[in-house]
């Protein structure tokens, strides 16, 4: 069935069609959409409008074109979190009502660097423990978790199973993480990280760079959290000063 014309350039309008027949499930997620000449056919446009309009939609992440494939509509993400908001994973993962997982994969002692003693306020010769590990919601691998935290902050209660370093912060001397300085960097596909997450070749990654404070302003951990863009999404309300 074409669309109805208004006064709005065709584009916008093919944009709207497709965005309802996606939320109505006439086109489901993963679906593969019909050839571009049978979608403007199908909507009475040229396909030159059409190509505008999956242009705009692969943009906004509401498709995905594989090339020589074609046309599929995208995943909504799973997890969606206010930026402000300083939630850790697993508490992410639980908001979303699916459980929390951890695959442990490395943990060990490393030198500081000249950048971690710069973040830590620490000597160049500073000892901390570096862990590796890949956090799963229903058992299905989301994110991947780079933490660094001084040894002499270390955590006493740790085990290689345990979920959220947050908790544990929560019974050291040193006093609960309270807040986080965070930049956030997209990424493509990483050779090692990629496939650890089960990503198809397209999907893309953002990384979270964290360094957490304590309330008397204690840096005691920096992470980089390499989150499936397809699984979440991160937001940011700001205000008109």
């Amino acid at each position: 069935m074409s669309i109805k014309q208004d006064n709005r350039p065709l584009y916008l309008q093919v944009i709207d069609r497709l965005k309802k027949d996606i939320e109505k499930g006439i086109y489901k997620e993963k679906e593969k959409l019909p050839s571009e000449f049978e979608l403007a056919k199908q909507l009475g446009v040229s396909r030159a409008t059409l190509r505008e309009a999956l242009r705009i939609l692969e943009e906004e992440s509401v498709i995905i074109r594989r090339h020589g494939v074609g046309t599929f509509v995208h995943s909504k993400p799973l997890f969606m979190s206010g930026i402000e908001q300083l939630n850790s994973v697993t508490d992410m993962i639980v908001n979303a009502r699916m459980e929390p997982g951890t695959i442990f994969l490395s943990s060990n002692v490393q030198q500081a660097t000249e950048e971690d003693a710069h973040r830590f306020l620490c000597p160049a010769d500073k000892e901390l423990m570096v862990i590796e590990r890949v956090r799963t919601a229903n058992g299905e691998p989301v994110v991947y978790c780079i933490d660094k935290i001084p040894i002499d902050l270390f955590p006493r209660h740790f085990d290689a199973g345990h979920e959220s370093l947050f908790t544990l912060f929560d019974e050291q001397e040193t006093g609960p993480i309270t807040h986080a300085v965070t930049n956030i960097k997209p990424f493509g596909w990483h050779e090692k990280i990629s496939p650890i997450l089960q990503c198809e070749p397209e999907t893309a990654m953002l990384a979270l760079e964290q360094l957490h404070y304590t309330e008397s302003e204690l840096p005691v951990l920096y992470s980089v959290n390499f989150f499936r863009a397809d699984k979440f999404s991160f937001h940011v309300l700001r205000r008109r000063m």
